[in-house]
């Protein structure tokens, strides 16, 4: 799955960069929209990223490119590999896991698991 979003004056940090917060709540939302529409009606909810390493900074008036790609698929949990580009060069990337919960947060298995 790829997405696309324009960084605005109010995703910077008091330097003027992108606040990694934002990037990071960006990443966690493209791996979920990758998941709900791998398994539809199920909830599914973040429970771990591998690695979080900012390789570049960004600027306002930025467009970043987001690719989510399946990387492993357990019995209640699947995991994406999420990278961020920034006119054809990857400035971040993160193993994102997600698990499947019931209306209580309890774990359940994922279709055809």
């Amino acid at each position: 799955m790829e997405n696309h979003r324009l960084v605005l004056p109010e995703h910077m940090n008091q330097y003027g960069y992108l606040f990694g917060g934002y990037l990071l709540a960006w990443v966690d939302e493209m791996a979920w929209m990758a998941a709900s529409c791998d398994f539809p009606g199920c909830q599914l909810v973040t429970v771990g990223m591998r690695e979080v390493s900012f390789k570049k900074s960004v600027r306002k008036g930025t467009v970043l490119r987001f690719e989510a790609i399946q990387t492993r698929i357990g019995h209640t949990s699947v995991s994406y590999s999420v990278s961020v580009f920034r006119t054809g060069e990857e400035i971040f990337s993160t193993e994102v896991t997600l698990v499947r919960v019931d209306a209580k947060g309890k774990k359940l298995p994922l279709p055809g698991a």
